[in-house]
């Protein structure tokens, strides 16, 4: 009688999820017991039969490759069952065939230890929220993609948070770890923003959405992971560059046996030490386990070929404000011309900028708050990215932003005096100069030890660009130690500029918003996340989870490591194949136990790549 689904085993798989390595299984143990059994004939021809079988199921599956211009080293595991099968070693062909037939079971366990990090953060994902029903203390339970900006949740003691919200209750404690990479409960209180991934103390609270599930802060980081892992660069197939010289030599070393020993068993022996497992799985393991150490670290890469690319960075090219600086000004001093006030101008710039994303808008809000002006409506609003907002504010026309931007409305503006780390925002009200706001954003403690630590892994060259002022452009640079600077750019100028730096690879770093041109057109671009991963996804082939620039270093780091690693594990089997080979091609190695050793040259090869999960080696 056959099982049912119901009444299977619990753990039992079926259909099984590598059907070859059960079929190859049960070949062997059925061929097992027919050579107990005295049926050695027999179990020769099935063991033969099988292992041709799948060498032609193998050498189509080689074919396809050849015809998308990939040639791998799967030609040596065909050829040397074979030679095996030809000379009568079937119990080596039988261990060949489970080998490979059980490589991709293999590279999963492996990818599966590497991508640890990965698929934690992914495990997290908020999937529910409790929504208060208006005008009730009923609860709803829905998912978290239904919850929608000014519902108010329950966070219970322990849940996640489903989505970005402001804490309502008077205080709570909240394990912030897996977004900001800090330990320790981070304490909120009433008004304060809570983020969507944060872990609830022991208390519950209640929240109101300020964001969908899609627009939080914790499905953002999701999104860069699910991307993360479904991108696999063709930088996976390193080994595959090696797989025609490694394919020649050992032909060679296998022929000449051959011809030394005039015994076709020897090519067989020889071959069977050159079959390709530590070449195909070494080096994806290595760049999954670096993404991973990355994630570990709140570092996001989107794929093997980022990391290949950091690898290989000469020159990396900084944005100033929220990258260089914290990107929270202060404004220190208001410049009204006549007839405006201070108030006037200030509540007039708070209203044109109320829908605008540049980092001094939240602060000339704030600003016109604490000083209880009036933040009105605009009728219409256009903001030009990184340069500029025009807004109709009653019946007056508002032009904000950069110097020249504001100049192509009001020739009559002037440049504003500016004392070291000092930026500008220009007003223009009905096409005439009305005055400047100025404000000092500081620069990071950790910028000029970040850039040092680059210098000292070789960078040829550290830029700074930035739309402000030069004399604020210079302060910053020097400060962060920093001495090639390039102020007043538009945002096709750091494009440009970028494009034609003859030291490639190039590293952008930027804020992820108003530096998206500039980050898509580097050669990999890192954004500086924190305050909007979803945002810094879209152009950013890596994003900085924490908000800390000396992870830009690190991630330079883990690139370099991980190659290292992949290289040194290709190395690594193809030296301990060749030994082997060697070896074999003397008749020291019976096939049988050169299909056993060759086993353990790909666990060495695998357990060297996970070694890219670990930190930098001192």
């Amino acid at each position: 009688m056959k099982d049912s689904p119901r009444t299977r085993a619990p753990g039992v798989s079926w259909p099984p999820r590598y059907p070859l390595v059960a079929l190859t299984i049960a070949v062997g143990i059925v061929g097992a017991i027919l050579w107990l059994l005295g049926f050695e004939l027999i179990t020769r021809w099935i063991f033969s039969i099988f292992a041709i079988a799948v060498a032609c199921l193998q050498a189509v599956r080689m074919v396809k490759q050849l015809r998308q211009g990939v040639f791998g080293v799967d030609l040596l595991a065909i050829i040397a069952i074979v030679s095996t099968v030809a000379v009568g070693e079937v119990i080596a062909s039988m261990i060949i065939v489970l080998m490979l037939s059980g490589g991709e079971a293999l590279e999963d366990f492996a990818q599966g230890r590497a991508r640890r990090e990965l698929s934690a953060l992914l495990d997290r994902e908020p999937q529910t929220a409790h929504r208060l029903v208006p005008g009730s203390s009923e609860v709803d339970d829905i998912s978290a993609a239904q919850v929608r900006i000014g519902d108010v949740i329950l966070v219970r003691s322990g849940e996640v948070v489903p989505v970005d919200g402001a804490l309502i209750s008077p205080s709570a404690a909240f394990d912030e770890s897996s977004l900001s990479g800090e330990s320790l409960p981070r304490t909120r209180i009433a008004g304060e923003t809570v983020l969507s991934g944060s872990v609830n103390g022991t208390v519950s609270v209640t929240i109101t959405a300020r964001a969908t599930a899609e627009n939080s802060q914790y499905q953002g980081i999701v999104s860069l992971v699910k991307q993360a892992s479904a991108n696999r660069a063709p930088v996976v197939r390193l080994a595959d560059r090696y797989a025609v010289p490694f394919t020649i030599v050992s032909l060679a070393i296998a022929g000449i046996a051959w011809f030394a020993s005039e015994d076709p068993v020897r090519f067989a022996e020889v071959l069977v030490l050159a079959t390709p497992c530590p070449l195909l799985i070494a080096a994806p393991v290595a760049f999954v386990g670096g993404m991973s150490r990355a994630a570990r670290h709140g570092i996001i890469v989107k794929g093997g070929g980022v990391l290949e690319t950091l690898a290989r960075v000469r020159t990396v090219v900084f944005d100033k404000t929220g990258t260089l600086t914290y990107g929270t000004p202060k404004i220190v001093r208001i410049a009204a011309l006549k007839p405006f006030t201070e108030d006037t101008l200030l509540a007039l710039v708070a209203s044109a900028e109320r829908q605008s994303s540049h980092v001094l808008a939240a602060s000339i809000i704030a600003t016109a708050t604490e000083r209880g002006l009036a933040i009105v409506e605009a009728s219409t609003s256009i903001e030009v990215a990184a340069q500029g907002v025009t807004a109709t504010i009653g019946d007056r026309t508002v032009a904000v932003g950069t110097l020249a931007f504001v100049r192509a409305v009001a020739p009559d503006v002037t440049e504003s005096a500016l004392s070291g780390g000092e930026l500008a925002i220009y007003v223009a009200i009905d096409r005439k100069f009305a005055g400047s706001i100025i404000a000092t954003d500081s620069v990071r403690t950790n910028a000029a030890t970040t850039i040092s630590t680059l210098r000292q892994r070789g960078i040829a060259r550290i830029i700074m660009l930035t739309g402000d002022a030069q004399a604020t452009a210079e302060h910053v640079a020097h400060a962060a130690g920093i001495t090639e600077v390039t102020a007043n750019c538009l945002p096709i100028d750091k494009v440009n500029l970028v494009h034609n730096i003859t030291e490639r690879p190039v590293l952008m770093v930027g804020d992820g918003v108003n530096d998206s041109p500039v980050l898509a057109s580097a050669d990999v671009g890192i954004a500086m996340g924190a305050r909007g991963a979803t945002a810094a996804s879209e152009s950013a082939a890596a994003v900085i989870l924490i908000d800390d620039i000396s992870l830009v270093s690190m991630a330079v780091d883990v690139g370099r490591d991980t190659v290292r690693i992949a290289l040194q594990s290709i190395w690594l089997g193809i030296a301990l194949s060749v030994g082997l080979m060697i070896v074999a091609a003397v008749g020291v190695i019976p096939a049988t136990v050169g299909a056993g050793i060759q086993e353990l040259v790909d666990l060495a090869t695998i357990l060297n790549a996970l070694r890219a999960l670990r930190p930098r080696e001192h």
